[in-house]
């Protein structure tokens, strides 16, 4: 799933969903002994009849979990490969796209990121790579490992989102765009990029991402293409809280 539009993220929830929701949030809120059975009796009466809360506050379970995790492998997710980053090299805020080529949402949104960035020059932009969308995204990912190993990583990300969707020919026009030869190309190995692209999977499930982009600003995760205005907002509130 990739982007916002569409995915189990945004289909209705299965049968059920509203009741384990229930049983989840009077959990945490008895087994923490901030209410009394009686008063979970009342509380779960009320979310019974106002399920609208429940996305929110479940929303809220994800987001805590997810900064948590964020803070707790922060170097891991805001080290790049090479030189895949670009920006501010000692960013006060490090802003972190998991993309994938193929992902039209992360194409979409690639304006808005670099329409960020240069509006800002206390930001340091770091992209990692995180194939999902079959073999065509793999064989994307590597190239742009190598490419970022040879100091060409924004020219070759830049011009395969410019041209569309990846394949042998979008490749090989990125390629050359970018001033990659084949020996650039064979500079990482194919283990080597195994490794980081599984480190990058681990780094993106720990986060709860659902798809393609999820970002990572401070300690907030943003998933999908959420736009100018969203990222700069995100950007702004981590700076505040240093």
């Amino acid at each position: 799933m990739t982007g916002t539009e569409s995915g189990p993220a945004a289909r209705a929830a299965p049968a059920g969903w509203a009741a384990l929701c229930v049983a989840l949030l009077l959990g945490l809120l008895i087994g923490a002994g901030a209410v009394s059975l009686a008063n979970g009796y009342l509380i779960r009466s009320y979310l019974l009849s106002h399920p609208e809360v429940l996305p929110e506050a479940m929303q809220r379970l994800r987001d805590r979990d997810a900064a948590k995790f964020v803070n707790a492998y922060r170097k891991q997710i805001e080290t790049p490969f090479a030189g895949a980053w670009e920006g501010a090299r000692d960013g006060d805020v490090v802003m972190v796209e998991f993309f994938d080529y193929a992902c039209p949402y992360c194409r979409k949104n690639n304006a808005d990121v670099a329409r960020v960035l240069a509006e800002d020059p206390k930001l340091k932009l770091v992209w990692r790579e995180w194939p999902v969308l079959g073999p065509d995204s793999q064989t994307a990912a590597e190239a742009s490992l190598a490419a970022a190993r040879k100091g060409r990583f924004a020219a070759f990300h830049d011009a395969l989102f410019a041209i569309g969707r990846p394949d042998s020919a979008t490749l090989a026009e990125a390629q050359k765009a970018a001033g990659l030869t084949p020996a650039d190309l064979a500079s990482v190995g194919k283990a080597e990029a195994g490794a980081e692209l599984a480190r990058n999977d681990d780094l993106a499930r720990g986060l709860g991402a659902t798809g393609t982009p999820t970002f990572v600003i401070g300690d907030r995760v943003l998933q999908g293409a959420v736009g100018y205005d969203a990222l700069k907002k995100a950007v702004a509130d981590a700076r505040a809280r240093g």
